[in-house]
């Protein structure tokens, strides 16, 4: 796995930690912010070929 996956994965995986305690907590607002970055990074994943497992969205 080269630096670029690795580096976009664990993006991921801490956007979906983040997403996960704003849920958590009631912060919509932030909620939809951590949304949209998570889009956001799929859709970067997407564009580089990078298989993502699973997700909270």
């Amino acid at each position: 796995m080269d630096a670029f996956t690795a580096g976009l994965l664990q993006r991921i995986k801490s956007t979906e930690s983040d997403l996960t305690r704003a849920r958590e907590s009631g912060d919509d607002f932030l909620a939809d912010v951590e949304l949209g970055e998570l889009e956001d990074l799929h859709r970067l994943a997407a564009e580089h070929g990078v298989e993502v497992g699973a997700t909270t969205v």
